[in-house]
């Protein structure tokens, strides 16, 4: 079938910037679907005219009663960067949709700003929680964001002051490319600039002294996470993270999250990876919360209850760590629920828990091993080993 659809990006400069080809696409559309912006940067078209519909999921049926006419839908920049058009592949076949990308907001950004591309991190956190960001906090790191409107800049810059980051030079971006462009620059620790709400944001971060280091491999310290002394230990946390391998937008459980380290690591250690946190107590569904708003994963899905009944309808996980509530039928209800090649990993420190893993181990295979760790303390006036708990590791792929 020959493209009914056709996805253009259109920019500040309007009409006046697309290529003639594209010019005449939107021309000739039968129909036109965009934002209130979006119209008004093609004034002269005589189309139909449609607005995002709500909830904006109906675009797809709305899109889907247009097919037979000639449909144009208007998207800012690139449509397939961070905009309708990847949503819109995702449900209407390729072979009938044409894209005309225009240059991308983080394109016209990084001129402005005369940074390389392939040296900065692109974000968003246009309609998504803004806390999202506060996982690339990172010394000497360079950041792009698209923002959620006239207040985020001001946010973003609570976070990177709360973090030791205030002295981090902010540049907001608006309208790039037409006639009202403008540009506002601060310090983070400082900022008060009114901005307008169509915005993108630039961030180049400089570390204080006593910053909070947060790289995103895992193995974060203890004390940044929220705790009552009930979680996996930063080394441990660390060797779990390796066998659970997070990946670009896996799906993990963590089943008794507690306080939900591992599950907020995981969903750091790879972009829009998620994880589901299953705990029964209310106090640590709390902490965890509070963890993943204040580490950048606000996205993290707390279910309360017991493994394994609270387990049966979440969705098939890419891994599962195991870190409380372990039992025979909870390691046969996540084994049953592991998509193939997914990992399973279960962290014991008791003999009893440490029996059923070796059960498991005897009935499974995959790897059992060991995890001890000792810490130096202060012993009077003198540095001794502290052993912490050792723990029991059993891992395996599901193949």
């Amino acid at each position: 079938m020959d493209p009914w659809l056709h996805i253009v990006g259109i920019g500040e400069d309007g009409m006046d910037g697309l290529t003639p080809a594209t010019r005449a696409v939107v021309e000739a559309a039968d129909v036109i679907v965009g934002g209130d912006r979006h119209h008004a940067l093609s004034p002269a078209i005589r189309a139909e005219r449609l607005s995002w519909p709500s909830p904006f999921d109906a675009l797809i049926d709305q899109l889907q009663a247009l097919k037979g006419r000639r449909v144009v839908v208007l998207a800012t920049g690139d449509p397939l960067w961070y905009s309708v058009g990847a949503r819109i592949g995702r449900a209407i076949p390729p072979g009938e949709i044409t894209y005309h990308p225009q240059l991308s907001a983080f394109q016209l950004a990084a001129a402005r700003m005369g940074w390389s591309m392939a040296d900065l991190e692109t974000l968003t956190v246009h309609g998504r929680p803004v806390a999202q960001m506060i996982a690339f906090i990172q010394p000497d790191q360079r950041l792009l964001i698209l923002t959620t409107g006239a207040e985020t800049p001001a946010q973003i810059a609570a976070f990177l002051t709360a973090r030791g980051f205030g002295r981090s030079p902010m540049t907001v971006l608006a309208a790039m490319g037409g006639p009202d462009e403008a540009r506002f620059e601060g310090l983070a620790e400082s900022w008060d600039h009114k901005v307008p709400a169509f915005n993108t944001l630039a961030v180049e971060c400089v570390a204080a002294s006593d910053a909070a280091l947060m790289p995103r491999v895992p193995g974060l310290e203890d004390g940044l996470f929220r705790h009552d002394g009930t979680m996996t230990k930063r080394e441990v946390r660390a060797a779990t993270l390796a066998k659970l391998m997070p990946m670009r937008g896996a799906l993990m459980w963590d089943v008794g999250c507690g306080c939900g380290s591992v599950a907020v690591e995981w969903m750091r250690a790879a972009r829009y990876a998620r994880a589901i946190g299953i705990e029964p107590r209310p106090d640590r569904r709390t902490m965890a919360a509070d963890n993943a708003q204040a580490l950048g994963t606000p996205r993290l899905e707390l279910v309360e209850g017991e493994a394994p009944d609270a387990l049966a309808g979440l969705e098939a996980p890419d891994a599962i760590f195991i870190g409380g509530g372990l039992s025979a039928a909870t390691i046969d209800a996540c084994w049953d629920a592991l998509r193939p090649l997914g990992r399973l990993v279960a962290n014991s420190v008791t003999l009893e828990s440490e029996a059923l893993l070796l059960e498991a181990h005897k009935a499974r295979g995959g790897d059992l091993v060991r995890l001890s760790v000792d810490r130096a303390e202060p012993l009077g006036g003198f540095t001794g080993w502290r052993p912490q708990m050792p723990v029991v590791q059993w891992s395996l792929v599901k193949r």
